[in-house]
């Protein structure tokens, strides 16, 4: 079942943040369905977060998508090569969203081998920027609507119990200083597909 409006719409992104974990993140193609189970994402929370592109209040072209109402996605594009997904969640104006780091390989495994040809699935989308490249999301789909048809997250049913969710710091948000030590990222314990453990 597709995750409606409600379930981004709350104000407690690291809730959102830790429930994204074992959902579907789906990219219909070719009449066919390219899908990855969540296994790690990161939460970045409003202008108080030195580690949010919206800290202080910041409002630029790229971060205008953040003050977006919950449900919408958030990609931007880092080192000018490597796409980053994120959920926009909380109400309009307050920017805040969950970067989704690593996928578990679900199906269209055949889509995601053509744009990353690597030997161990492992590697497939074990990563922010190997996830977009395998599900082929780039900027265009910044802005897209999570409850539309281009891109959506899914729960099938996949049950994650509280003991087997882990939590740590951010990655690569040494700038931030002690907000950068925040257990603000969350990964399946156990996962083979985390982009770190």
């Amino acid at each position: 079942m597709k995750l409606g409006r409600d379930f981004y719409t709350r104000a407690d992104t690291l809730l959102v943040a830790r429930e994204l974990l074992g959902k579907l993140l789906v990219v219909p193609q070719g009449g066919a369905r390219v899908a990855g189970r969540v296994a790690e994402t990161e939460a970045y929370v409003g202008t108080e977060d030195r580690a949010s592109h919206a800290f202080g209040g910041r409002r630029t072209a790229r971060t205008e998508t953040m003050y977006a109402r919950g449900g919408v996605a958030y990609v931007y594009l880092v080192y000018g090569m490597h796409h980053q997904f994120n959920v926009v969640t909380g109400p309009e104006g307050s920017p805040q969203a969950v970067l989704v780091r690593a996928l578990e390989p679900a199906e269209g495994v055949v889509y995601m081998r053509r744009r990353r040809p690597v030997r161990d699935e492992r590697a497939l989308a074990s990563g922010p920027g190997k996830l977009c490249q395998a599900l082929g999301i780039d900027r265009s789909f910044n802005g897209e609507d999570l409850t539309g048809p281009r891109v959506w997250l899914e729960d099938d049913g996949f049950a994650v119990a509280p003991s087997e969710v882990a939590s740590g710091p951010r990655v690569g948000v040494a700038y931030a200083g002690e907000h950068a030590l925040l257990p603000w990222r969350f990964w399946l314990r156990g996962s083979a597909f985390v982009s770190r453990k």
